[in-house]
């Protein structure tokens, strides 16, 4: 997963780095012994340079410190986050989007209207057909739209994902935004993006949008 490999070659290029540190300093301290045995009395070394020289060597060893400090706290951090994510599996959560899993017969998708409108909806699978248009007036406010799995004609639809779009147009005649959620069941969890995905059936969620976690009920 991407934290790990953030972690893994951040600890190897700070390692090399420690490494080469290491080296460099042996050799200042050689150089500076043998400075040190052979100077002039009559015109020692400005110790100034040299002190100011072990102050930048010490400044880069707390530095690469630092970094081990982040590399660890990201790879915890990363470690949280896949953990609670597959708390999440069995859970009915609703997610920002627009796609929605069939399931049992039915799909649901919740929705935010800031307005009273004539709304038009329609759903599509995931060929981009659409399966199922309805119009009617909805009041302002939070809602869900279940479907039944049939399409216009009645017939029966597979499971499976399928889209919603709602367009919504108040008593003027402006377009009214209407914002949609899709909920269901999570099944799975994927871990190989930059974040986890949460799996509702053949519908995938990123953790980060989900908007509520509730226990599944039969």
């Amino acid at each position: 997963m991407t934290v790990s490999g953030i972690s893994g070659s951040s600890s190897t290029a700070s390692a090399n780095a420690r490494q080469g540190i290491a080296d460099n300093f042996d050799t200042f301290l050689q150089l500076l012994t043998t400075q040190l045995k052979n100077q002039n009395p009559l015109d020692p070394l400005d110790t100034n340079q040299f002190t100011q020289q072990l102050v930048q060597f010490s400044s880069v060893e707390q530095q690469l410190k630092t970094n081990d400090f982040l590399s660890a706290l990201v790879s915890s951090n990363g470690n949280s986050i896949n953990t609670n994510a597959v708390s999440y599996i069995g859970k009915t959560v609703t997610a920002s989007g627009t796609r929605s899993e069939l399931a049992d017969g039915k799909a649901v998708w919740s929705f935010s209207l800031p307005d009273a409108a004539n709304v038009s909806v329609s759903i599509k699978d995931a060929d981009g057909n659409t399966v199922y248009t309805e119009t009617g007036q909805l009041q302002a406010g939070a809602g869900q739209f279940t479907w039944d799995g049939k399409d216009t004609q009645g017939n029966t639809m597979p499971e499976g994902t399928y889209s919603i779009t709602m367009q919504g147009t108040n008593a003027e005649g402006k377009s009214v935004s209407i914002s949609t959620e899709t909920t269901g069941v999570v099944t799975g969890v994927d871990f190989t993006g930059t974040e986890p995905v949460l799996l509702i059936g053949q519908a995938r969620v990123n953790l980060s949008g989900v908007t509520s976690v509730r226990e599944t009920t039969s």
